[in-house]
C-alpha cells in the first residue's frame, strides 16, 4: 500500500495515542515518533533532509530561550517549600474551628483553606496530601460522610490548578502566546465561581442529609474569641501578603512573571522560617522591622517619588529578608525544607523540558506533513458551529485526561488546536480575548484529569495517605460529584464567556476614518534677512 501525504497526520496522531496506552514515557515517545515520522517523510519525497534543521532551531530558541519559562522552576520551589512548612498544618486547624460548630464547617473548612494555600503552592500533588493526613481523620471522628471526607479532599486540592499563580496557567500563556497577566485575570472569574459551587454542594448536601456533614460539638472547640481569630489571622495575612507581591506585582505591571516568581521564592522562605518554633526572637523583631520600612517605603512611594527615604526603606527590607534567609538556613529542618525544593523544583523543570523538547520534534514533523490543514478540516466542519467545536474539544480532552496529566495535553494537544480555536472563536469574544477564553475553559477542564476514576493522581495520592479502613471504591465514588460540578463550571464558562472575559482589558475600537490630525498654526514673526549683500 502507498502511503500518501493526507494518511501521514491521522497515523501520526494514531501512533501518538497508541504509545501513550503503551505507556511509553510520553518526552521520550513523543521524540520517538515525531523523528521516526520525519525520516519516513523525508524518505517518500514529502519534504527533504534540510526541514528537519528547524527542530533544534525552535528547540533552542521556543524552549530554552523561553524567559517566560523561567517562572516554572521559582513557582515549583515556592509551592514545594509551602507544601512542607506547616502553614497548611495551622490554617485547617483554625478554620475548623471557626467554621466548625455549624453543618458541613469541616468541609467549608477544607475548601477555603485549598483556595488560599492554591493560590500559594500551585501544586496539586502536597495539596491533596497535607489536607488529608490533616483533616481526613478528624472529619472520621466527628461522622462526616467517607464519601464526602474523600470527594472534598480531593476536589480542594485540584483547585490548585485553576487559582493563580498556577503552573497550568504560565504554561497555557505560553502555549498559546498570551500574556500571564491576562490568562491570571481570566482565571479569576472562574476561580471564585468553582469555589461557590464547592461551597454550595455541601450547604445543599447538609440540608438533605445532614447526617454526612455533621457540625462539631462546640465542646471539641479549644480555641474561642481572640485566641481563634488571631490563629486564622496570622495564617492568612501572611499568605495574602505573598499572594500580593507575586499576583499583585504583576497585575500592576511591576514585575514579569520571573521576577515574580523569584520574589515568591523568597517569600516562601521567610513564611517558612516564621512559622518555625526555632525562629529566634532576633529574627522576629527584625520581621517587624522589615515590615515597618516596607509600609514606609510604599506611602513614600505613593505619595512622593522614589526619593531617598524609599531607597532607605527599602534597603533596610531588603536587608530584614537577608537576615531571615540566613537563619532559616541556619535551622536544619529548613535548611533540609529547602534542599528537598530544590531537588523537586529540579525534578519537574527537568520533566517540563523534556516533554517540550519532544513535543517539538513531534509538532514540527507533524505540521510538515500537513497535519494542521488536516486537523483545522477536521474540527471546523463539526456540526454546531462555534458551540459544536467547543463541545467537542472539552468533550475530547475530558477523555483525554483520563490518561494524560496536563503538562502533555498543553504540549501536545495544545498547540495543534489553538490556531484553530483563535479563527473560531475569534467572532464571539473578539480576537484579543478568544485564546484566554479558549486555555481557561480547558484549565477547568484538565482539572477533572486528577479526580477521574481509576487514574486521577488526586485519588492515588489519597489512597496512599488514607487509613486503611476507607475502601478504594469510597475514594473513587466520593470523587464523582465533584467532578460533575467541574464540569457545570465548564458549562458556565462557555454559556457566559464574560466569567472570564469580564477582568480583561477592553479593546478600544477606533475608526480610522474618523480620525483627524490637527496642527495647530503658530505664527512666526518675519524673518529679517538685512539688504542683500553685494
Amino acid at each position: 500500500m502507498t502511503i500518501t501525504l493526507e494518511m501521514m497526520p491521522p497515523m501520526m496522531f494514531g501512533g501518538l495515542v497508541l504509545a501513550m496506552l503503551i505507556g511509553y514515557p510520553v518526552a521520550f515517545t513523543l521524540a520517538a515518533l515525531g523523528l521516526s515520522f520525519g525520516f519516513l517523510a523525508i524518505h517518500l519525497g514529502f519534504f527533504d533532509l534540510n526541514f528537519l534543521q528547524a527542530i533544534p532551531g525552535r528547540v533552542f530558541g521556543s524552549v530554552l530561550a523561553n524567559e517566560l519559562l523561567l517562572a516554572i522552576p521559582f513557582f515549583t520551589f515556592m509551592g514545594a517549600v509551602l507544601e512542607r512548612c506547616g502553614l497548611a498544618e495551622d490554617m485547617l486547624d483554625s478554620m475548623g474551628q471557626l467554621f466548625g460548630p455549624i453543618r458541613g464547617g469541616l468541609g467549608y473548612s477544607v475548601i477555603i483553606v485549598g483556595f488560599i494555600l492554591g493560590a500559594i503552592t500551585g501544586t496539586v500533588a502536597a495539596q491533596v496530601i497535607a489536607m488529608a493526613l490533616i483533616s481526613m481523620p478528624v472529619m472520621i471522628r466527628y461522622g462526616y460522610n467517607i464519601r464526602y471526607i474523600t470527594g472534598v479532599l480531593a476536589a480542594s486540592g485540584t483547585i490548585t490548578q485553576l487559582v493563580p499563580p498556577s503552573l497550568v496557567l504560565i504554561v497555557l500563556a505560553d502555549q498559546l502566546g498570551k500574556s500571564v497577566g491576562d490568562m491570571y485575570l481570566g482565571a479569576w472569574g472562574p476561580s471564585i465561581f468553582q469555589i461557590i459551587l464547592f461551597a454550595g454542594y455541601t450547604f445543599v448536601l447538609g440540608i438533605i442529609k445532614p447526617s454526612h456533614v455533621p457540625a462539631v460539638p462546640i465542646e471539641a472547640r479549644t480555641l474561642t474569641g481572640w485566641a481563634l481569630w488571631k490563629k486564622c489571622l496570622l495564617g492568612i495575612i501572611p499568605s495574602a501578603v505573598l499572594i500580593f507581591v507575586v499576583l499583585g506585582t504583576m497585575m500592576l505591571g511591576l514585575a514579569t512573571p520571573t521576577e515574580a516568581g523569584a520574589m515568591g521564592a523568597v517569600g516562601a522562605i521567610v513564611l517558612a522560617a516564621i512559622h518555625h518554633k526555632d525562629f529566634s526572637s532576633t529574627g522576629r523583631k527584625i520581621l517587624i522591622i522589615g515590615v515597618i520600612t516596607a509600609g514606609i517605603g510604599t506611602i513614600v512611594a505613593i505619595l512622593f517619588s522614589e526619593n531617598i527615604v524609599f531607597k532607605i526603606a527599602y534597603a533596610i527590607t531588603y536587608l530584614a529578608v537577608a537576615w531571615i534567609c540566613i537563619e532559616a538556613a541556619r535551622i536544619p529542618d529548613l535548611r533540609d525544607l529547602i534542599k528537598q525544593g530544590y531537588e523537586t523544583t529540579m525534578r519537574i523543570t527537568c520533566m517540563v523540558t523534556f516533554i517540550l523538547i519532544g513535543s517539538t520534534c513531534f509538532s514540527i514533523v507533524f505540521l510538515g506533513c500537513n497535519g494542521g490543514v488536516w486537523l483545522e478540516h477536521l474540527l471546523t466542519s463539526l456540526p454546531g458551529g462555534v458551540w459544536g467545536f467547543l463541545i467537542f474539544i472539552n468533550l475530547f480532552i475530558f477523555f483525554v485526561a483520563f490518561f494524560l496529566d496536563f503538562f502533555e495535553i498543553a504540549f501536545i494537544i495544545l498547540p495543534m488546536i489553538a490556531p484553530i480555536a483563535q479563527k473560531v472563536l475569534a467572532p464571539v469574544v473578539g480576537p484579543d480575548a478568544a485564546l484566554i477564553w479558549f486555555g481557561v475553559m480547558l484549565c477547568v477542564n484538565m482539572q477533572t484529569s486528577f479526580l477521574h476514576p481509576p487514574f486521577g493522581f488526586a485519588l492515588f495520592y489519597l489512597r496512599g495517605v488514607a487509613p486503611r479502613s476507607v475502601k478504594s471504591s469510597d475514594i473513587y465514588w466520593g470523587a464523582v460529584p465533584w467532578i460533575g460540578l467541574q464540569m457545570i463550571m465548564v458549562l458556565l464558562v462557555i454559556v457566559f464567556p464574560s466569567v472570564v472575559t469580564g477582568l480583561l482589558d477592553k479593546p478600544v475600537n477606533v475608526d480610522l476614518d474618523k480620525v483627524k490630525i490637527e496642527v495647530p498654526q503658530i505664527d512666526l514673526p518675519p524673518l529679517d534677512l538685512g539688504p542683500p549683500q553685494k
